[in-house]
């Protein structure tokens, strides 16, 4: 939702765009779907091939590393038009920020509510949305706790 907002911030006139729609649910429901898509939350997956195949014209052998850069895969410009600009009524809008198939998030329906909320207390209280600084990446660290 941070990144949606900054989303925002740095393009000024999807804002006033979404200002202007925010009372039209399937408008909100389209710049829900490309906050998502923009702002991918997971930066990439990695598995390991259980067996040899092909994949896209690629040979993997069993062993072999794939990975998945989830933002690359909401910009392929084989499957979005203008992949690098951020436009909220973008339709149709497959991104996959939330995996796919069997691996597809159970709080999916929750996340896009809460964004869509968010987006629509944003429009209706805010005339526009800026920074008051840089944003500053962080290296995710994860920790593990070991109980003796």
């Amino acid at each position: 939702m941070a990144l949606g907002a900054a989303a925002f911030a740095a393009h000024p006139d999807e804002y006033r765009r979404l200002r202007e729609k925010r009372e039209d649910l399937s408008e909100m429901a389209k710049a829900t779907e490309e906050v998502l898509r923009w702002t991918s939350t997971t930066v990439y997956n990695r598995r390991t091939a259980t067996r040899g195949t092909d994949l896209l014209g690629s040979t993997l052998e069993a062993g072999d590393k794939v990975t998945v850069w989830w933002a690359s895969a909401n910009r392929d410009e084989s499957v979005f038009a203008e992949p690098f600009r951020f436009d909220i009524s973008r339709d149709p809008n497959p991104h996959l920020a939330f995996g796919h198939r069997g691996h597809f998030c159970l709080g999916a329906a929750l996340a896009r509510l809460e964004i869509r909320i968010l987006l629509e207390e944003l429009a209706s209280r805010f005339d526009e949305i800026t920074l008051t600084e840089p944003i500053e990446r962080f290296k995710r660290v994860l920790f593990a706790t070991v109980l003796a």
